[in-house]
């Protein structure tokens, strides 16, 4: 009933935004096209899932130290954090494996989904726009997007000439939280029908301070349950998160020719990070603290990670006939990481290297627009080392997927698709083999006065992935040892969305609501291994298989209010998200977000602006067996700016500003995060720098 209340209450608000007219150069309407959804290029309020296209600006505004954390202000979207060094976002509770993260459509091809202390090799330092499509997108991307897409966008191949023959965009920050300092840029110059483009990137943080201790409440009281007198008597990290620096550097660079019918482009990016686990100190082994044989237990274990990466993108528009564009797009990777028991120590190697390929085929046959293709992977996991937790496995899917929209003058429209796709997996411990059917209809309605509803149904199914098949180790970084079975079925997903937005030119209000049934969902649960409830000492966890249910809902809205209070353009915007993740057989999804809220508002007179924006999460008491609730918090982040372009230097975008984030320096816990007990959220952080473009 509370949560109901918040989003009509908020839906009121927001609608009570919309009272004045924009200006002709500020108008709400004006959306991004989303290239990462299937069939023709459509804007964002154009697609009955919830989708959104943060460009440059946006990116920089609120670039946070991985993927996850600078997306987790975003409708239905919440953040792995595992410190400064690794997170990967969470749309609608679901994460890892079934949240596809791409570059430039294609996949990481790294070991990020495998574990949340792994790094994902996408950053959006020096993106120019990320794309975020939520629910399921399995049709277009196999079914690891079974819960979502975050496509981030390089700009290295273009595929028209920029209207620019010679551009620069330069960025560079100071945070004092962790006294670290952060920098990218890049510079694009056009010679002729060649387009050669040139990013780089690097970030130097330390140790992050931390409002109060490392440990949480819950934990901290629960530890001294069991051990009495004897927890008080040790030294707990309060002050500054221990080892938590985070070290990265990227350089690429790319040559595309662009003519006027066809285009063709290669690029390589090569990228390196070094980054400590915190909460990870490793303390694992006998009676007497040794990790066994008199070796004592190892402490501030770190990554060490560095990715090679090459890309291949062509293609050629038609004037006539059914077909009107071929795409082609051919990535392959070569990724490894060691992780270091101490300085000096390698420890675990994990090395991954894989091919992935993709055609796509537009075509219109009348009204009928749509698009046909194939999508083949290869990689190959591998991990050396006594900690390895699992065992060489080669992969490799085929699918082929088919999408069609159609639309009326009237407004209506129906949209639909399927995918047939085989995934294997082969290791040691068994080889496996899935058939896989996806597939989903949708229809739609737009008038003329800014309303739009839509409803879809879509059937998904994905293959385990190499963990939860083959898991068997210790897993020192989360703390436990996780065992996979090569037992384990697909995964069946039927989910259903309605959506209804309205826009104007100078307001915006939308909600989505969402259920998603699972047959045979996987996850990670307290267990016995060969009869042990430890192992190494460790707690078991096995990766088991029940049906669940997740329901859920996403309310949004903006509004632009010229010259309103104190003479300044106001822009507000607001959104709640709420989803909740039940076992059919009763208890509750693991590591699920709680109910939140985000609103904000900006003034902007021109030469400055300020704005603020505050973040509600409310407490998550819906825990799985064996995890401890997760405390609310209230984030406020303020941000003001200089607009150096209106003072003659550089081009439009050319700002100087400082944020102020967590200014109450609270204590953040993500209940979405492993480490939530052990890692909270950086405290306040004042943030300066500036943005130049030429």
């Amino acid at each position: 009933m509370k949560q109901l209340l918040l989003l009509a209450a908020s839906s009121a608000v927001l609608a009570g935004f919309a009272h004045a007219d924009a200006p002709e150069d500020t108008d709400l309407r004006q959306q991004s096209v989303i290239v990462t959804a299937p069939g023709p290029d459509r804007l964002e309020g154009e697609l009955i899932g919830n989708a959104t296209s943060i460009g440059r600006e946006g990116i920089i505004e609120t670039l946070g130290p991985t993927l996850g954390d600078t997306l987790d202000r975003q409708p239905g979207v919440s953040t792995t954090f595992f410190g400064q060094g690794a997170s990967r976002p969470v749309l609608r509770g679901l994460g890892a494996e079934r949240v596809q993260v791409l570059t430039n459509g294609i996949g990481v091809i790294d070991v990020s989904a495998a574990s949340p202390d792994h790094q994902a090799a996408a950053d959006g330092i020096d993106a120019e726009k990320i794309e975020i499509l939520r629910g399921p997108a399995a049709l277009a991307y196999g079914g690891q997007a079974i819960g979502g897409v975050v496509n981030v966008i390089d700009g290295l191949l273009p595929d028209v000439l920029p209207e620019r023959k010679e551009s620069a965009d330069m960025f560079g920050a100071y945070n004092d939280v962790n006294e670290g300092t952060e920098v990218a840029g890049r510079g694009q110059m056009v010679q002729g029908p060649f387009v050669f483009t040139l990013t780089g990137s690097a970030r130097d943080f330390g140790n992050y301070d931390i409002p109060g201790m490392a440990e949480s409440a819950q934990l901290h009281a629960m530890e001294e349950a069991e051990e009495g007198p004897a927890h008080e008597e040790e030294e707990h990290a309060s002050g500054t998160m221990e080892n938590s620096f985070a070290q990265t550097t990227s350089l690429a660079g790319g040559v595309s020719w662009v003519g006027e019918k066809a285009f063709l482009g290669v690029a390589v990016r090569q990228q390196q990070a070094q980054y400590g686990l915190p909460g990870s100190a490793h303390e694992h082994g006998d009676e007497d603290g040794d990790a066994g044989d008199g070796v004592a237990a190892e402490e501030n274990p770190f990554i060490d990670m560095e990715q090679t990466r090459y890309d291949f993108r062509g293609g050629i528009k038609f004037d006539t006939g059914i077909l009107k564009e071929l795409t082609t797009t051919v990535s392959q990777a070569d990724y490894e990481h060691t992780e270091f028991e101490a300085p000096g120590e390698p420890g675990t190697i994990y090395e991954t290297d894989g091919t992935e390929a993709r055609v796509e085929a537009s075509h219109e046959i009348g009204l009928l627009k749509g698009a046909v293709g194939v999508q083949y992977t290869d990689k190959t996991l591998d991990a050396f080392g006594d900690e390895a937790f699992i065992t060489k496995t080669d992969s490799n899917s085929l699918g082929v997927f088919l999408y069609e929209t159609i639309d009326w003058e009237n407004g209506f429209g129906l949209e639909g698709g399927a995918r047939v796709e085989n995934a294997e997996r082969g290791n040691a411990a068994g080889d496996t083999d899935f058939d896989l059917f996806s597939a989903s209809i949708g229809a739609h309605q737009h008038w003329d006065n800014g309303w739009f509803v839509g409803l879809q149904v879509s059937h998904t199914e994905r293959a385990p992935n190499e963990s939860e098949l083959y898991a068997d180790g210790a897993h020192l970084a989360t703390a436990q040892y996780e065992v996979g079975s090569v037992n384990l079925d697909k995964e069946k997903g039927l989910n259903i969305e309605a959506t209804a937005r309205w826009e104007s030119a100078n307001a915006s209000f939308g909600v989505n609501l969402f259920r998603t049934s699972f047959d045979g969902f996987i996850y990670l649960a307290p267990g016995l291994y060969e009869g042990l409830e430890e192992v190494d000492g460790l707690p078991v966890y096995l990766f088991s298989q029940e049906d669940a249910t997740f329901t859920g809902a996403e309310i949004y809205g903006q509004a632009y209010i010229p010259q309103g209070l104190l003479k300044a353009d106001w822009t507000l915007d607001g959104g709640i998200d709420v989803v909740s993740g039940e076992l059919d057989k009763g208890g509750n999804v693991p590591l699920m977000p709680p109910l939140t809220i985000n609103t904000g508002a900006k003034a902007d007179w021109g030469l400055w602006s300020a704005g603020a924006h505050v973040t509600w999460a409310d407490d998550q008491t819906d825990v799985a067996t064996g995890e401890l609730p997760t405390d609310g918090y209230t984030q406020l982040d303020l941000r003001a700016d200089l607009n150096l372009a209106a003072l003659g230097f550089g081009h439009d975008g050319t700002t100087l500003f400082v944020d102020a984030r967590n200014v109450t320096d609270e204590e953040i816990r993500y209940a979405t995060s492993v480490l939530k007990d052990r890692v909270p959220a950086p405290g306040r952080n004042i943030r300066v720098g500036i943005r130049a473009a030429f």
